[in-house]
């Protein structure tokens, strides 16, 4: 993927996975140092806030849904409950209302780096289902990017063809 091509291959999502699993392991074994030091019910909170409020809601609008389309917003709501800006603002909110840093806060970190590097979960495209499903035209195109298919291109027209 690049600023232009925007795929993965699976090589290339193997990767970022194992980069979040680098950051998900440093949160464990930070919380795992200080465990005596954490309020467990903050973390908690802090955990599952993010799949209550960013996660749940559009899960159950798909399963009622019966895997049709669902209202974008649950897309949104999903988006911004899993992405680094919101996780920085919740930490920010926290840290002024808390009076201060604390060790829970690494619950936040945690389930986004556990969401990606476990489970291999990215933010939710509108165009795509609200639950991952295979995309044939995808596969298609990754088998052919990566050689798995015979690549055929598409032929000119008769009058296109230069004649000597």
């Amino acid at each position: 993927m690049d600023h232009v091509n925007h795929f993965d291959t699976k090589a290339t999502y193997w990767i970022m996975r194992a980069e979040y699993l680098v950051g998900f392991i440093a949160c464990v074994v930070l919380m795992l140092l200080h465990f005596g030091d954490i309020r467990w019910w903050a973390a908690i909170v802090l955990f599952f806030s993010i799949d209550i409020i960013g996660y749940y809601p559009g899960a159950i609008a798909f399963r009622r849904a019966r895997g049709g389309p669902i209202h974008k917003g649950y897309y949104i709501v999903y988006n911004t409950m899993h992405n680094w800006f919101a996780a920085a603002a919740l930490c920010g909110l926290w840290v002024l209302l808390a009076g201060g840093p604390e060790w829970a806060l690494l619950a936040i970190p945690l389930h986004l780096c556990a969401d990606r590097g476990l489970l291999g979960n990215t933010l939710k495209p509108f165009v795509l289902a609200f639950e991952p499903e295979p995309l044939p035209a995808f596969e298609a195109f990754i088998a052919q990017v990566t050689g798995q298919q015979q690549f055929k291109p598409a032929r000119r027209a008769e009058a296109e063809v230069p004649t000597a």
